[in-house]
């Protein structure tokens, strides 16, 4: 599942395919972050932080009990949404440029709420369903194994 290669083009860009598992929005972005998708409980970890303390900069775009959609989010293999989108600019700093497969809507920008964006995260998003990483073309990681070291 990907995003048009021509509309990746248009761009410079080519997809580094993540891992279907219901956790890709968090995988592509751990990879943006810090190149390793495999720190996607990490990301999620945070996401839901900025959830719990910022609850009034999202509750209202949660179409739940905000409770209950916590608790959904703390859960690994939760597909993530535009408010965890929105929560991770809010808690990285980034702005967030999606690619999409849609017709209307190809390019998407989430900027953080509070503050200028120290940094890009490049993702595509393929209707509703999968989240892929993105690099300018001829920069694409090739998947390494590579030894975890600590985060913070």
């Amino acid at each position: 599942m990907s995003v048009s290669p021509e509309r990746l083009a248009t761009y410079g860009l080519a997809e580094l395919q993540i891992e279907g598992d219901g956790n890709c929005q968090f995988r592509a972005l751990a990879d943006q972050l810090f190149r390793n998708p495999d720190y996607h409980k990490h990301v999620r970890k945070q996401v839901v932080k900025q959830l719990k303390h910022y609850r009034k900069f999202y509750e209202g775009y949660v179409p739940m009990k905000y409770k209950s959609y916590m608790k959904k989010m703390k859960k690994s293999g939760e597909w993530g949404d535009h408010v965890t989108l929105q929560a991770a600019a809010d808690r990285f700093g980034a702005k967030i440029c999606l690619v999409t497969s849609f017709r209307d809507t190809c390019y998407v920008e989430i900027l953080p709420k509070d503050k200028n964006p120290s940094k890009e995260l490049w993702l595509s998003f393929w209707s509703e369903v999968h989240y892929n990483s993105l690099y300018s073309i001829g920069d694409v990681p090739s998947r390494a194994v590579r030894k975890k070291h600590w985060l913070f």
